[in-house]
């Protein structure tokens, strides 16, 4: 969806600012955040419905929060949404109550590794036959979906070329609402900074990678 996470090529945000030996989390409850995330899914839902999750936010609230804020609240909604614990519930949590006192509908500890060891890739193996080749000039569409995608908003309209062809991957735009899997190919495409961002750009190219349904041929 067009929201405020697909910031791509937006200007006021600020230089990216790398913080010299950064640790994996800031904060003890970062690492719990993203423990709950996995645990909880456990193969529930996809990694899109998960995105789509959090990117489903008023612009303003979305920005205020920091990065495992949002997979917070993204979870917070999910784990109502699959029944897993009613907003009644949910608000006892938030109250003191603990997680044994809410709801026993949880990842059980024995199934937990083998659950985070089967992985989360979303290649396929399947034939699916790639609408495009390497080389060829392709145009990313235009469009304004108000469901989850992965094609970001300043390449829309925009000229490329394909450079790789990934192989098959599930489809998010689909995924993410559990509209099947939609499996096709996905290719780096390369655009010129100048067709990106028009003849002030410094030069260079962005390399994206694209599903085929976002692309047609230029």
């Amino acid at each position: 969806m067009n929201g405020a996470q697909d910031m791509g090529g937006s200007h006021g945000f600020g230089p990216v600012v790398e913080e010299i030996d950064e640790p994996q989390f800031h904060a003890d409850w970062e690492g719990r955040v993203l423990a709950l995330n996995l645990s909880a899914g456990g193969g529930r839902w996809s990694i899109d419905t998960g995105r789509f999750a959090r990117e489903d936010t008023p612009p303003a609230d979305y920005l205020s929060r920091s990065y495992y804020e949002m997979w917070l609240y993204g979870l917070e909604k999910l784990v109502v949404e699959y029944d897993m614990v009613t907003v009644d519930e949910l608000a006892a949590a938030g109250n003191g109550a603990s997680f044994d006192e809410v709801t026993d509908r949880r990842l059980r500890p024995e199934v937990v590794e083998r659950v985070m060891r089967s992985g989360g890739s979303a290649r396929v193996d399947v034939e699916v036959d790639a609408l495009f080749g390497v080389g060829d000039r392709v145009r990313a569409k235009v469009g304004a979906p108000r469901t989850h995608t992965r094609c970001p908003q300043y390449v829309r309209g925009r000229i490329g070329t394909i450079e790789i062809d990934h192989g098959v991957f599930v489809f998010p735009d689909t995924n993410a609402h559990e509209l099947g899997e939609k499996p096709q190919h996905v290719y780096a495409v390369r655009f010129e900074a100048e067709e990106l961002w028009g003849h002030d750009s410094e030069g260079g190219a962005v390399y994206v990678d694209l599903w085929d349904d976002y692309l047609e041929t230029a």
